[in-house]
């Protein structure tokens, strides 16, 4: 592995822990530009978020939809076991898991799988799919999960 390819693994890191921050601490814009232009954001349950905008959206949305269940909009996302596949110089992919935390306790967890992109020194999501492998008992996403 060269120098290279090392700083490119910590810049794609940065950009995971970026949008757990973003998310959590409600900072929509900034977590839409962590986006390619027109990457995806696809979260098991949901339809396909395409473009910024869209993706700015439904995390704005779904930070109300916890405001208004909870009475308090925090939520932390501890993201861990962070493993990167570099697909050259300018593409890569990610996989992790997250444990999503409320003033309640612990929420829910799973994974992200991501498609990452180059864009100048950054890398951007080009497709972050995001899937819940589990809730906690009257957790908050257990009451958003829709029946099948």
């Amino acid at each position: 592995m060269d120098a290279r390819e090392l700083e490119a693994r910590e810049h794609i890191r940065d950009t995971i822990d970026r949008y757990a921050h973003c998310v959590d601490g409600g900072r929509f814009d900034e977590l839409g530009e962590l986006f390619a232009s027109d990457g995806v954001l696809e979260v098991e349950g949901e339809p396909a978020h395409r473009g910024r905008d869209a993706i700015r959206a439904f995390v704005t949305g779904t930070g109300r939809d916890l405001a208004a269940a909870t009475g308090a909009p925090r939520i932390r996302h501890h993201v861990s076991n962070v493993l990167i596949e570099m697909d050259g110089p300018d593409r890569a992919r990610a996989r992790c898991y997250f444990l999503a935390v409320t003033d309640r306790g612990v929420d829910h967890w799973g994974r992200y799988r991501d498609d990452l992109v180059r864009a100048g020194e950054d890398w951007r999501f080009a497709h972050r799919r995001v899937r819940t492998d589990g809730a906690a008992a009257g957790s908050w996403v257990e009451g958003r999960r829709r029946p099948s």
